[in-house]
């Protein structure tokens, strides 16, 4: 093109190239009074360009006598006319050229508008640019340019909570990309190229690069589209797809690639996927370590920059260690779930039959996917891999293989911990020791001794009993509730527990039988706590529960009944007394299900047991009663 050597044509490359330097380098240092400062001259720059180029294509086409100068520069805000470029225009001809430099500015126009928070008038000039470059052709002269407009459009309505006009937007640009690739393949021009002088255009590397990460952007804000409109399986695919091409193209910020490799691997958990969220979680694991050392507490004091390196680096390093605690404990509690017999108990047959059919299954499964899922680059492969094989992607089925994984579990605990302290994190520390808690728990169903089970429990109740009593219940009501709850549950099970080993001894001692009761009196004492934190300030327990609180209320209430009732006494008296009150609670739970029938349902099993119970009891509260009488 003659007109790329022209004093004329410099220039309005020179405009170009400090217009994204105002833009991309110099808007850093806005004053925060005047935040867009570099922005509006960038954009005054932009017009400039665009009235140049429409009085180049007047003398270009030599049409001087229809038109002497551009007007003025309101002239591009005007939706666009190029009539001289219908609807088959070719992409590659002049006017096609001609119409996507003009859309070229005007997609930075756009760009400038919504970065300066002008929407609508961004949206305009964005739509001026699709206008343009859709009555051409699609060739490698426009198709960057085509994909990374639908983008722009595809952000601008998903801020507006219009999802689907971005999904139709995003799918578009998705299909030409993959057209493109199909049916030429080459390396298209990258949008900055319209604007270079003779040989100082960028080189074909730089090309595909820049027009790949295009592409990876469109599958990015895909992935949070298909995630707003629920469609998580599209979501989690699109995500990894986006992590992977970051990877490729060197095209990621460590932390965050991290963040959201260690955030995908918690869909591939709720999809039982282990091995692809393994894979992500070590992936995430090794690529943050790219960020850097974490600087010491004596640097983080000398330099603030220091300071929020070693915070942030903490930080996102703790919310990984999080993801794993997630991966383990949840690993755990589906092997749970596939070898619980209907009591809650370990099914040993079906535990050998587990174990027989997984010998050669899982080696298959595994070739079959890792072909699929791999992150890393030859740098950070064997990384991966090596932190991998540390921890197993196949559901445990004994306590051996279950308590490898708790290790692992326990140890990103103690790393989590670090930065989520109690001083500064109450919530979040708390919700890391009710995960290790739960990891106790569920490795104690793998384990056939049942006063090793129980001192798995007692480990439990010593993380969380001191957090509970300390916690104030006026500002954390809903997790001193989750705490009373876990730490009645807890005593509860060890209570039967110690039952189950009392059951095998001819006559328990008095030791067994103290430990017996303070494990029951502990149990009801939280069940208790958690009931009266249901109550109104004046002390009544509300007619009508909540929904969130029906079924755990009436659970307390029926495990409360129980507690009372296995409460061991010599003295008949307290005896009375103890199975009088297990007798009022007992008929609460009936009564409350016959004035609120829909409660039946999340407590059936509660319920039929509680309306046995309340035809039992009085029977041996009248034996008990006329024994007394008797002796008197």
């Amino acid at each position: 093109m003659a007109a790329n050597q022209s004093s004329e044509w410099r220039t309005v490359c020179e405009k170009f190239l400090l217009a994204q330097e105002l833009s991309e380098v110099e808007s850093r240092k806005d004053p925060e009074n005047n935040p867009f400062r570099s922005k509006y001259k960038a954009r005054d720059l932009l017009k400039e360009i665009h009235c140049s180029l429409k009085k180049i294509q007047i003398e270009e086409e030599g049409e001087a006598d229809n038109e002497a100068d551009c007007k003025s520069r309101q002239m591009v805000d005007e939706e666009p006319e190029n009539d001289e470029c219908g609807k088959s225009c070719s992409g590659d001809s002049p006017a096609g050229l001609r119409a996507a430099r003009l859309a070229v500015v005007q997609y930075y126009l756009g760009v400038n508008h919504i970065e300066t928070e002008e929407l609508s008038a961004g949206e305009q000039h964005l739509m001026n640019c699709m206008k343009l470059i859709d009555k051409c052709t699609t060739t490698r002269e426009n198709v960057s340019l085509f994909i990374q407009a639908r983008n722009q459009l595809g952000i601008l309505w998903a801020g507006r909570d219009e999802i689907e006009k971005a999904q139709g937007f995003l799918e578009i640009a998705e299909s030409m990309y993959l057209l493109y690739m199909r049916e030429d393949g080459q390396p298209p021009l990258d949008l900055q190229n319209f604007f270079v002088l003779e040989g100082e255009e960028l080189s074909q590397q730089e090309k595909i690069r820049r027009f790949e990460m295009a592409y990876t952007h469109t599958l990015y804000y895909l992935a949070q589209v298909y995630k707003n409109l629920q469609q998580y399986e599209r979501a989690g695919q699109y995500c990894h797809s986006t992590l992977q091409r970051q990877l490729e193209y060197k095209q990621f910020v460590p932390l965050e690639w991290a963040i959201n490799a260690a955030t995908l691997s918690q869909y591939y958990i709720t999809k039982t996927q282990y091995m692809e969220a393994r894979h992500c979680l070590a992936a995430a694991s090794v690529i943050a370590t790219l960020a850097g050392e974490i600087p010491s507490e004596a640097a983080a004091k000398e330099s603030d920059a220091e300071c929020e390196k070693r915070e942030e680096l903490l930080q996102k390093r703790a919310e990984i260690a999080r993801c794993w605690i997630k991966y383990c404990l949840n690993l755990m509690q589906d092997a749970k779930k596939l070898l619980e017999d209907n009591i809650g108990e370990l099914d040993l047959d079906r535990q050998e039959e587990l174990k027989r059919a997984r010998r050669n299954e899982e080696e298959e499964k595994e070739k079959g996917r890792k072909s699929t899922i791999l992150f890393g680059s030859s740098d950070t492969f064997d990384s991966i891999c090596s932190l991998e094989e540390k921890v197993s992607s196949m559901l445990p089925l004994d306590f051996e293989e279950a308590r490898s994984i708790f290790l692992v579990g326990q140890s990103y605990v103690v790393q989590a911990k670090e930065y989520f302290a109690m001083d500064g994190h109450v919530t979040d520390h708390i919700e890391i020791l009710q995960d290790h808690s739960a990891l106790f728990k569920v490795l104690a169903f793998f384990e056939q001794d049942l006063e090793r089970r129980c001192k798995m429990h007692k480990r439990r109740v010593d993380m969380l009993e001191p957090i509970c009593k300390d916690l104030n219940a006026q500002y954390y009501l809903l997790i001193c509730r989750q705490l009373q709850f876990e730490l009645a549950e807890t005593y509860y099970e060890m209570m039967d527990l110690k039952l189950a080993v009392a059951d095998k001894q001819d006559q328990p001692d008095v030791h067994t039988i103290k430990k017996f009761n303070h494990l029951c009196s502990s149990s009801m004492k939280y069940y208790q706590m958690f009931l009266d934190s249901i109550r109104s300030p004046e002390g009544k327990f509300p007619e009508k529960l909540e929904d969130d609180l029906l079924r755990p209320a009436l659970v307390a209430k029926f495990r409360v009944a129980r507690l009372q009732s296995k409460l061991i006494s010599s003295n008949l008296a307290t005896q009375l007394e103890n199975l009088t009150h297990s007798l009022e609670s007992y008929n609460f739970v009936v009564q409350y299900c016959e004035e609120n029938p829909e409660a039946k349902k999340a407590v059936e099993t509660e319920l039929e047991l509680s309306i046995e119970m309340v035809s039992l009891l009085p029977l041996k509260i009248n034996r008990i009663g006329s024994k007394i009488a008797s002796c008197n």
